[in-house]
């Protein structure tokens, strides 16, 4: 969105009430309101009411005054259309005034420095842009769209700024939509576990571009997006259509091994947990984490990367040499098997971490 052209409909910043058009044509006639209603078929009061800005001036009303005065029912029409958007937006904007200090929860200046906004400092031009990069109406309709507990099942995340991760997700939302991918296949998406676990022994500039466009032949759209402050994000797993699902990754875990498992997990949430569409958002562990939906994805990714027939083999990899040969036997990387000893407290945290990879991913370079 960064350097995207706008232009604006010129919008005056005052409307003529239509009844004043009318009764200045009355009198250039000589026309009185009471032989204007009797010759239209409407009542004075009525006549009166549109005189004075009470009552519209409907399609019905415009042709009335078509037949009476010879001017077109459309000069009327859009005199008042243009008059009752100019009331509302008024009215839009006073209700805006009042929500501007909400733009204080907003991080917008680093979404201004993502290219998504381009106004920093709060003000009723702000808060529009906020809006419609929401993709809402006003603030009680991003209440209702993001804010909602009920909206995301937050498994395993605490502590999270709920603008922020707002921010992060709707990004995802609008990077997705600039991917095409299939329809979703979970067939399709189940036989190509085995490549998707291959690219692990890639570096990123290899298996970035295979994981999205792979990913996107089953109706996969995998967006990398790094966390915004506050959100405290790993990964997430949801669906933005009916025929869609979205993995977005936020790159928070450099580290190989711990990114390839919270792909996995994610990959889980698709492939058997899709069953009510769900939003799973997952954070950073928190400790003591008994979620069903969410255990069974951690064994999902545990298991794929490295089969559990293998769990009596990786009590005996406490060196350099076995760690590499297992490695390169069941075909993943070396880091991974590293990350998992460490996790299984097989091997200590300081140790081998020279055989574990650390990603950096060009939206951060």
């Amino acid at each position: 969105m960064a350097g995207e052209s706008k232009s604006y409909a010129f919008q005056p910043d005052y409307a003529v009430i239509p009844g004043e058009t009318l009764a200045e044509v009355l009198e250039e006639r000589g026309m009185s309101q009471a032989n204007l209603a009797r010759r239209a078929g409407l009542s004075s009061k009525h006549i009166n009411q549109i005189i004075v800005g009470d009552a519209s001036i409907t399609s019905e009303t415009g042709l009335r005054l078509e037949k009476v005065l010879g001017i077109p029912a459309r000069f009327w029409t859009s005199l008042e259309s243009n008059y009752r958007e100019f009331v509302t937006r008024q009215e839009e904007q006073t209700a805006l005034e009042a929500d501007v200090s909400w733009l204080s929860d907003i991080p917008v200046l680093e979404l201004v420095k993502r290219g998504f906004l381009t106004e920093k400092r709060p003000s009723v031009a702000s808060l529009r842009e906020v809006l419609k990069f929401y993709g809402v109406a006003n603030k009680s309709a991003w209440n209702i769209v993001w804010a909602t507990p009920t909206a995301y099942r937050k498994s395993r995340v605490h502590d999270v700024n709920p603008h922020a991760l707002a921010a992060w997700l709707r990004i995802g939302e609008i990077e997705s939509k600039e991917v095409e991918a299939e329809p979703f296949s979970r067939n399709g998406l189940r036989e190509m576990l085995p490549e998707l676990r291959s690219l692990t022994l890639l570096s990123v500039s290899e298996w970035g571009p295979q994981l999205i466009a792979l990913c996107a032949s089953v109706g996969v759209v995998v967006v990398f997006e790094p966390e915004i402050p506050g959100s405290r994000i790993c990964g997430v797993a949801r669906w933005i259509g009916s025929d869609r699902a979205l993995i977005q990754m936020s790159l928070r875990h450099r580290w190989s091994d711990i990114f390839w498992f919270s792909f996995f997990h994610e990959v889980a949430h698709v492939l058997i947990h899709d069953r009510k569409r769900l939003t799973f958002v997952d954070g950073p562990p928190k400790g003591g984490d008994d979620d069903e939906l969410e255990l069974e994805a951690n064994a999902f990714a545990s298991n794929l990367l490295i089969p559990d027939g293998y769990n009596g083999v990786l009590a005996t990899l406490t060196t350099r040499k076995s760690i590499e040969a297992f490695a390169a036997d069941i075909g993943v990387h070396k880091g991974i098997v590293v990350g998992r000893l460490q996790h299984d407290r097989i091997v200590l945290f300081s140790q081998f971490n020279d055989l574990r990879e650390r990603y950096v991913f060009s939206k951060e370079a």
